[in-house]
């Protein structure tokens, strides 16, 4: 059973880990993950499958927007396909709402198309294509779900 919580600074070096696993470029390193998750403009989730880290999501928000972005999501390769990332983003997305943001935006890599899927089927759109984004090259889309336009589930 997934259970999620907000991540704690000593859920650190397990966010690390996954995050090593899950992605060959742009990584967060071990010190911005601290930073992070000490920082009051930043909230990190995770799901855990029992004890294990099975995914996170990171957000930031600054005060001064009224749209949270979606940093950083990850999946544990052995818990893809079970609804995590799904059960990741609705509370993101319920919580901003709570939060009276307008919105969620994001960037991912187009070729990404689980990911992408994801974000179309809560009712994110493309706002812009980033080309060169990633570090190795490959581009990116700009995403966004605006709550005015969109019923979250």
């Amino acid at each position: 059973m997934i259970t999620l919580r907000e991540a704690l600074v000593t859920d650190a070096s397990a966010l690390h880990q996954l995050e090593q696993q899950s992605f060959s470029y742009d990584q967060i390193g071990m010190r911005s993950f601290r930073r992070l998750l000490k920082s009051p403009s930043a909230y990190c989730l995770l799901a855990l499958n029992g004890e294990q880290l099975a995914g996170y999501a990171i957000v930031l928000h600054r005060q001064n927007s009224q749209y949270w972005r979606l940093y950083s999501m990850a999946i544990s390769e052995n818990c893809r396909g079970q609804g995590i990332g799904q059960q990741l983003l609705r509370h993101i997305l319920r919580k901003a709402q709570e939060e009276r943001k307008s919105g969620v935006r994001l960037e991912v890599k187009c070729d990404n198309q689980a990911a992408v899927r994801l974000y179309h089927r809560h009712g994110f759109e493309v706002t812009e294509l980033l080309p060169n984004y990633y570090e190795d090259g490959s581009d990116g889309y700009k995403m966004q779900l605006s709550f005015d336009t969109a019923a979250v589930c």
